[in-house]
């Protein structure tokens, strides 16, 4: 069932987001911290949070949020969400929330040094900030916190009422090993306790899994004997947020900055209307110096930022928050507990965000990428505790997310590199950056940096496309890309990919080939008694339909001219104790608001039609033919756990 379907098993007034009405049984908000549970996480940031407001979803799963801090973050420093981020956030059910508040960035401008006047600054471009078609969604600035609050808005409406354990602080772990029983392995943590009344307490607990999100200090990462291996640019920056009077003209614009002797300048609009952050290059380090040892003060941001402007004038009324930074990208070699590529173990204790990648700010993907980390892992966690899927799954954690990290400090570094260097003074300058090619690289990064170029490589769950030309707009291994469609029945225009909810359930389009789908024997009918056989073989007894495996049909008909009783039961099936009809599965692909239709927009195959199989990450995992009956049970057989 959809987050936002309400009423299956009897009818609940209310807010339709609060999940927890339909779990009263369970009374008690679960911020305690019992003595054992499924899933420990240690550290509430991005990617702890994305992980446990998913894991929250699941009644039967015990999970626990520890944090170091005392409260909630009320002041981030992350701010920048790139649009695969705000996909994302769809499938939790907070984008509206975030689109609300959030500034919109449409455009991003460059300047450079004036020919003339070498000493002001002209603007040298202006380009799109997200290019046409990548995604439904925009580039948004958000502070942090905003974006914390609404992942625990999430976990408060849970079945399970999850909310943080806070002022706990990690003192040991100890990975408990049972010899030929995976599922016997446990972790022992000691937690130290630091709120009113309990100082200096001891907490034991024992967890089945052990996530450490518990940033660029952590203390799980430390546990496990990794370490974070990279270099650094010996290169200082300042950063602060402000409210200021400006004449220059791009003040409510992203703008990059290239002066010719005062250094650069990274202008992010925060939201609001009002409040800025500024990006501020400074002195370069000699090696082995630190920026703490300079002591640099607001003001003298402030003054560099003034002289960077010039000829525009700059008067700061408020700094709301200002800190320096060394840039720095450093990786860990591997994002869990195992030691070696043997597969005949399974990992335990895991790490992701800053714990195990960190990187200078300008590419604004530190907080999206921690994020993404949490969206691959909690599914895959959720799975085979539940038993639906074995645990080999818990291998592509580690593989899929570090060479994404990897890939992320390649880019981090080049553009860090660019951001810093001088302009060139002649073409014959080697060392200075030309500002048209800067903005170039801007261009030709676009899909990176909108957070859409993560391609992940065949695995158990993602599979060696032989068939992509049957959909080539959805590449196998990258996310769905989403497409508008009309419901049949009731002619509603929705986004496609916003089906696929952060709910931990495969999902399965059936692209229907251009015969008449009401047919007992089209390819569609025959398609989808296949697929009835498939579903039953992976879903609980006594568990509805799509609790595991969601097969939704788009049709090439127009509405009008199709019957929702002609419809195969696995896209309209009988749910709930009431054997209630969902009548949200079945969709038409017709053109809307100028929009190509989907089988045009994504390249599908009309004549034959196919299966897209889709992770419950939004990661395409499979395309098959129609009549492929027998690759589809061979992929999910790869993984998936029958119904015993």
């Amino acid at each position: 069932m959809s987050v936002l379907q309400f009423h299956l098993n009897g009818f609940k007034p209310g807010d339709p987001h609060d999940l927890y009405r339909a779990n009263e049984e369970n009374t008690n908000i679960k911020n305690d911290v019992p003595e054992e549970v499924d899933v420990l996480i240690v550290g509430s940031g991005p990617a702890g949070l994305a992980i446990a407001a998913q894991l929250s979803l699941f009644p039967n799963i015990t999970t626990r949020l520890v944090e170091q801090k005392a409260e909630r973050l009320t002041l981030g420093q992350a701010d920048g969400l790139q649009v695969r981020s705000i996909e994302m956030f769809e499938a939790y059910g907070f984008s509206e929330r975030v689109l609300k508040e959030a500034y919109y960035i449409n455009e991003t401008t460059f300047w450079k040094p004036d020919e003339q006047q070498p000493d002001h600054i002209v603007r040298s471009g202006r380009i799109k900030d997200t290019g046409d078609g990548l995604s439904e969604f925009p580039h948004v600035i958000l502070n942090q916190a905003r974006v914390h609050d609404f992942f625990l808005d999430v976990m408060l409406k849970s079945p399970t009422r999850l909310q943080p354990s806070y002022s706990r602080k990690l003192k040991q772990i100890l990975l408990l090993t049972v010899k030929d029983n995976p599922d016997a392995s446990t972790v022992d943590i000691e937690l130290e306790r630091a709120d009113p009344g309990h100082e200096g307490e001891i907490e034991n607990v024992r967890s089945k899994y052990v996530v450490g999100c518990d940033g660029a200090r952590s203390a799980v990462r430390q546990a496990l004997g990794l370490k974070l291996e990279g270099d650094s640019a010996n290169q200082a920056w300042g950063v602060m947020d402000i409210l200021a009077v400006s004449d220059f003209p791009d003040w409510r614009t992203k703008v990059a900055i290239h002066s010719a002797t005062q250094g650069s300048i990274l202008i992010i609009p925060r939201e609001g209307g009002y409040l800025v952050r500024l990006y501020i290059e400074l002195d370069k380090l000699n090696a082995n110096e630190r920026i703490a040892s300079k002591q640099i003060s607001a003001d003298r941001l402030i003054e560099t930022a003034k002289r960077i402007f010039h000829p525009y004038n700059l008067e700061v009324k408020e700094v709301v928050w200002h800190s320096v930074y060394e840039i720095g990208q450093r990786l860990c070699s591997r994002f869990d507990n195992l030691s070696s590529e043997d597969t005949s173990d399974y990992p335990n204790i895991f790490i992701a965000g800053d714990a195990c990648h960190t990187h200078s700010p300008k590419a604004g993907q530190g907080m999206n990428v921690s994020m993404q980390d949490g969206f691959n892992l909690a599914w895959k966690l959720a799975s085979v505790l539940q038993g639906t899927a074995s645990a080999s799954i818990l291998h592509t954690y580690s593989a899929e997310r570090q060479k994404v990290a990897q890939d992320l400090i390649n880019f981090d570094r080049e553009i860090a590199s660019m951001f810093s260097a001088r302009p060139k003074s002649n073409v014959d300058d080697e060392e200075g950056v030309d500002p048209a090619e800067f903005q170039r690289f801007f261009e030709k990064q676009g899909l990176f940096m909108a957070g859409l170029g993560t391609a992940y490589s065949s695995s158990v769950i993602t599979a060696v496309c032989e068939h992509q030309d049957l959909a080539k707009g959805f590449p196998v291994g990258m996310r769905l890309h989403s497409a508008p469609v009309i419901r049949l029945a009731d002619a509603k225009p929705i986004q496609l990919a916003h089906v696929v909810k952060a709910d931990g359930r495969w999902r399965v389009f059936v692209f229907a080939s251009s015969e008449d789908p009401a047919s007992a024997s089209s390819s569609f009918q025959i398609a989808c008694k296949s697929l009835s056989e498939l579903v039953d073989k992976f879903t609980p007894s006594g568990a509805d339909v799509d609790s595991v495996i969601d097969v939704r049909a788009i049709l090439q008909q127009g509405h009008a001219s199709l019957n929702i009783n002609d419809m195969p039961s696995i896209v309209w099936p009988q749910m709930g104790k009431y054997g209630l009809r969902d009548y949200e599965k079945v969709f038409c692909a017709e053109t809307l608001l100028g929009h190509e239709d989907i089988f045009t927009a994504r390249e599908i195959d009309r004549e034959t039609g196919c299966v897209v199989v889709v992770r419950p990450d939004q990661y395409v995992a499979n395309i098959l033919p129609l009549d492929d009956h027998e690759g589809l049970v061979k992929f999910f057989d790869g993984f998936m756990r029958a119904r015993e």
